[in-house]
């Protein structure tokens, strides 16, 4: 990722996402005084996750996290009352990240890839498709004209996996009967090594407490694994640079 950057903003579905996904990134920006800030797209902002969240980004040095309240495809008592994610009206959803974009103004979005981050899980993939619609629409002043001034973000990094990196993490997710979905390698345009901030990513991975304490939940399968095993797993993330593209 650019070094000369002053804002980055981290669009990701749950809540625990951010830490695991690109928690190293994060708090290494965050340390190099770049302005920070993460968006969860589900779970309510009463419910127990979003007490975590805000531990969890604590924990990497973030400073401000935000949630949208959408309900998650798998779990109703994410945010009762409100719609899925997967279910809501993608207008409503790109409007409600368009004003966040160009109130934060980012030079960088992070958020999921098209395939949905190992696991393949909805939100995951509904999260990328319409966080990078609203970097799109964010910059075309036609687009959502009362979401305040058009925004032009340079890039958005979408978190992955090449078929290379699943090392371990493969046989640990098939062990408790979930897909693996990693991209080619070609498909990766950036690497990198987050081990001088494996301390503030694990603890943020583990202020996410009702994750880690299932047996299926990633952050719980690591918990599990010894230190030297699970900082191999999180000690590299990977991503894949997208162009916000032209607005017209």
């Amino acid at each position: 990722m650019p070094a000369s950057i002053s804002s980055v903003l981290a669009v990701f579905a749950h809540p625990d996402d951010e830490s695991l996904l690109a928690g190293g990134v994060l708090a290494r920006f965050a340390a190099a005084g770049v302005r920070t800030a993460v968006i969860a797209m589900t779970w309510a902002t009463d419910s127990p996750r979003a007490a975590e969240l805000a531990d969890a980004v604590r924990e990497l040095g973030v400073g401000e996290a935000r949630m949208l309240g959408y309900g998650d495809a798998r779990n109703p008592a994410a945010a009762p009352g409100r719609p899925r994610l997967v279910d809501a009206d993608p207008d409503e959803v790109v409007g409600a990240l368009v004003r966040h974009v160009r109130e934060l103004r980012p030079d960088v979005v992070v958020t999921h890839d098209a395939v949905g981050q190992l696991t393949g899980h909805p939100d995951h993939r509904r999260t990328h498709q319409l966080t990078v619609l609203a970097v799109q629409e964010a910059a075309s002043a036609r687009r959502h004209p009362g979401a305040g001034a058009p925004w032009r973000a340079s890039a958005v990094y979408c978190a992955t996996h090449p078929e290379s990196g699943v090392g371990a993490l493969g046989p640990l997710l098939k062990g408790v009967g979930k897909d693996v979905l990693a991209v080619p390698d070609v498909d990766v345009t950036t690497v990198v090594d987050v081990t001088p901030f494996l301390e503030r990513k694990w603890a943020a991975i583990l202020a996410h407490r009702g994750e880690v304490a299932r047996e299926r939940s990633l952050p719980g399968l690591l918990a599990r694994l010894p230190e030297g095993a699970r900082d191999e797993i999180i000690g590299t993330e990977y991503f894949t640079r997208l162009a916000p593209g032209p607005a017209h």
